[in-house]
């Protein structure tokens, strides 16, 4: 699993009362999770389409702690038609000079490929900015997963730059990460 998502330290969730929401679309809810939901997110993660990129799953109990946003990342469920598609989750960085967060999520094989995942990312991205006051968001898929940078460039996130030999892959091989960004003045912009 590829957390932390933000790598300065000092990384942690900033306490409030929205910092577990629930958020609506069309099609995506992301909402907390509850301990029914830690089994369903882990299966999830068991998927070989999902473990291609996450490797192994975390524990249940590593799970329950990102659910309940203990561990510094806050992890919410991503519903579609009332059952678990996924999860969604972000950390952030609250140094006031290098204050950002970054956002990571996996979806069940038989939702990707939909769109869901680009309306997901676009909810949590709004809340980040709309109601976490962030200005600046960051991703960081593996250079070779195009389908997740597709969907993070409809979300409105764009290539930063390589960031070579990143991630050690299943493999045993390092792999390159692509860093995407997304200001908050690109939505007011586009």
């Amino acid at each position: 699993m590829r957390l932390p998502m933000c790598h300065h330290a000092g990384v942690a969730a900033a306490p409030g009362l929205d910092l577990l929401p629930v958020l609506v679309g069309e099609r995506v809810t992301l909402r907390p999770g509850a301990a029914d939901d830690v089994a369903a997110l882990r299966e999830i993660l068991s998927e070989p389409s999902v473990m291609r990129w996450w490797r192994d799953p975390p524990s249940h109990e590593s799970i329950a702690a990102d659910l309940s946003g203990e561990s510094g990342d806050v992890l919410l469920v991503i519903e579609v038609d009332g059952a678990v598609a996924g999860g969604i989750q972000y950390a952030e960085e609250n140094e006031p000079d290098y204050r950002h967060a970054g956002i990571d999520i996996f979806l069940s094989t038989g939702h990707q490929g939909r769109g869901l995942g680009a309306e997901a990312v676009g909810l949590l991205v709004r809340f980040l900015i709309d109601r976490r006051h962030h200005h600046r968001l960051t991703i960081d898929p593996a250079t070779g997963n195009a389908a997740a940078v597709r969907c993070y460039e409809r979300a409105g996130f764009r290539p930063v730059g390589i960031m070579r030999e990143y991630e050690r892959g299943a493999d045993g091989v390092w792999h390159d990460g692509l860093l995407m960004d997304l200001l908050a003045s690109d939505l007011t912009r586009g």
